[in-house]
């Protein structure tokens, strides 16, 4: 299966011609831009923000993965403090 639709494809093909002619600028400093990786990014960030099938952002994923605290106080309140899964109120197995 794709990572990618075909809206952001082309999205990014779009970007990556500009910067190859130099007309590619990034968003609020207008700068120009010369890096491969960059013009890759604002072709998916411009497809996302038009609703294209694209894989959220690195941060967005680690925010949405299943580590850290938020998913250790779920597992908890699944358990509620029972001895079969290791965990009792007062934080100590």
């Amino acid at each position: 299966m794709a990572k990618y639709g075909k809206k952001a494809q082309s999205k990014v093909k779009r970007a990556m011609h500009e910067r190859k002619h130099g007309t590619l600028t990034s968003g609020r400093s207008g700068r120009k831009v010369k890096s491969r990786k960059q013009a890759i990014a604002i072709g998916l960030s411009e497809a996302r923000r038009e609703g294209a099938k694209v894989r959220a952002k690195e941060g967005e994923r680690a925010k949405a993965g299943g580590n850290g605290r938020a998913a250790t106080e779920a597992a908890r309140s699944r358990c509620v403090g029972t001895a079969v899964c290791g965990w009792s109120s007062n934080g100590l197995t």
